[in-house]
């Protein structure tokens, strides 16, 4: 009989080797209660290896060089307009905004916020509340502005000049954290391309320096036939910029050849797929880690896990299936990461079953289940079967987990750390497997324990009698394997 390991659908369900057996981090436990779900983290002590400590400066009294720079954590004003909602939204979004700004290596100093019907088209906020924000920024010594929006151009440039110091949104901070965490050469071509779609409408330069026209010999001593106006350097740095995106979606095409011939090697098998799906920070990758024993990155951060991690799995009755780590999402994702990471959300449109884990101790669970389903939408996944984990049941509020049983009873109530409802959840995962459509008895015989393992892996084992001339099986079975099961079928006993 060939074993499980010998057959060769089994090479086609990993996509990320596993990593390396090594000591655990000295910095941080991942598994505090000793079971080892969580695997080996040397991703996470490499990310921990080296890292700002705020306190820690040891700042000169007296700049005399202009090259001196601060090594300093950079000290941040969080900006947000309240447009629609409550007041405890508005709230829990700057709360959020601060969790970004903190996962990306900075220190929040102060929050603002303005009720106002939309946002103001010169400078996001009133022009009362940009005078308020530079006082602010002046007693607090901040050096940076993040807005809990994207900005215009034209309000990017307004504010920068009226509060003297770096202004960045959301989208921005965003596209950083993405930067920070980006390991694969395939996350890192995906954030890059991301940047530049969103650095491409808003170059500026400092005292007009992009509008400055190259000819002649500032054009590189081009000589005869290259004086003359020629391009402006804010021409050249958008035609590079272009170039670059070219570029980039050309190896990203590529880059998705491959991930695409492994979907399509599972397909062609019929192993069903599960996608765990869900915001940002809300365990996603502890639990495939409890499930699987995958080892994948475990951090208490916001985007922590870019690169989707496939590991397969097998149902207690035998049948394969494979479990896919992917990227969190959040609350008005920008568009130019949805466009930018399509190859990799497309393992969730392309799944059989989405696992929706929930954050059961955030302030609003039912916001996030909603952010998660507009993204979904925008990716086609919305048509998929979801089963709803509410994770975080050790941390969350037992009023708060009344509530959301309430509103979805049929969701799974978990905790990825303690374990519990985790047998639970595997076998609702199980359950909601697709089944295979076609019911066969065959007589096999013993030289052919390759197929009777085949029906152990992807199919669903009736009934089995071994008998003199073979096992007399009956199991349902998928049409491929239907076919190879053909010769050796005999009628069902009555």
């Amino acid at each position: 009989m060939t074993s499980a390991a010998e057959d060769p659908i089994d090479d086609q369900f990993v996509d990320a080797t596993d990593p390396p057996i090594t000591p655990a981090s000295p910095l941080r436990d991942p598994d505090p209660e000793g079971g080892g779900f969580d695997g080996q983290q040397w991703d996470l002590e490499d990310r921990l290896s080296l890292r700002r400590v705020a306190g820690m400066s040891t700042e000169l009294t007296d700049i005399t060089e202009v090259e001196y720079r601060q090594l300093l954590l950079e000290r941040v004003v969080l900006v947000s307009v309240w447009t629609t909602g409550s007041e405890v939204d508005a709230e829990n979004s700057i709360s959020e905004l601060k969790l970004l700004a903190e996962t990306a290596g900075s220190e929040v100093l102060e929050g603002l916020i303005q009720r106002r019907q939309r946002p103001d088209p010169a400078t996001y906020i009133g022009s009362g509340k940009v005078d308020e924000l530079r006082q602010v920024v002046v007693a607090t010594g901040a050096d940076t502005v993040i807005c809990d929006g994207e900005l215009a151009p034209a309000q990017l440039r307004n504010l920068e000049d009226r509060v003297k110091v770096k202004v960045i949104d959301r989208t921005a901070l965003i596209l950083d954290i993405f930067a920070q965490h980006a390991k694969s050469a395939e996350g890192k071509a995906q954030v890059e391309l991301a940047q530049l779609q969103y650095l491409k409408q808003r170059l500026r330069g400092w005292g007009g320096n992009l509008s400055r026209q190259a000819g002649g010999r500032a054009s590189g001593g081009a000589g005869i036939g290259g004086r003359g106006p020629g391009e402006t350097k804010l021409e050249t740095d958008r035609r590079r910029i272009h170039s670059r995106i070219a570029k980039l979606r050309a190896a990203l095409r590529e880059m998705d050849s491959t991930r695409e011939t492994k979907r399509a090697e599972r397909r062609r098998h019929e192993v069903p797929s599960v996608a765990i799906v869900g915001y940002t920070n809300a365990g996603k990758s502890s639990l495939l880690n409890r499930l699987t024993g995958a080892g994948v990155l475990v951090e208490d951060a916001l985007f922590a896990t870019l690169d989707p991690t496939t590991r397969r799995s097998e149902a207690a009755d035998g049948r394969v299936y494979t479990l896919t780590d992917t990227v969190g999402f959040v609350r008005h994702l920008p568009h130019d990461l949805v466009e930018a990471f399509a190859s990799t959300l497309e393992e969730s449109a392309q799944a059989d079953l989405l696992v929706h884990v929930v954050d059961g101790s955030d302030p609003d669970p039912v916001g996030q289940i909603r952010a998660v389903r507009t993204v979904l939408g925008e990716i086609g996944a919305d048509k998929v079967a979801e089963l709803i984990v509410i994770n975080k049941a050790d941390r969350a509020d037992a009023d708060q987990l009344v509530t959301l049983r309430s509103q979805f009873p049929e969701a799974e109530v978990v905790s990825a750390r303690t374990g519990l409802g985790v047998e639970e959840l595997r076998v609702r995962i199980e359950a909601g497997l697709p089944r295979p459509e076609i019911e066969v008895t065959a007589l096999i015989p013993y030289e052919r324990g390759d197929l009777v393992n085949r029906i152990h892996q992807s199919g669903e084992l009736i009934e089995c009698e071994h008998t003199a001339e073979g096992s007399l099986i009956t199991a349902r079975v998928n049409a491929q394997l239907a076919g190879m099961l053909a010769p050796f079928q005999v009628a069902p006993a009555s």
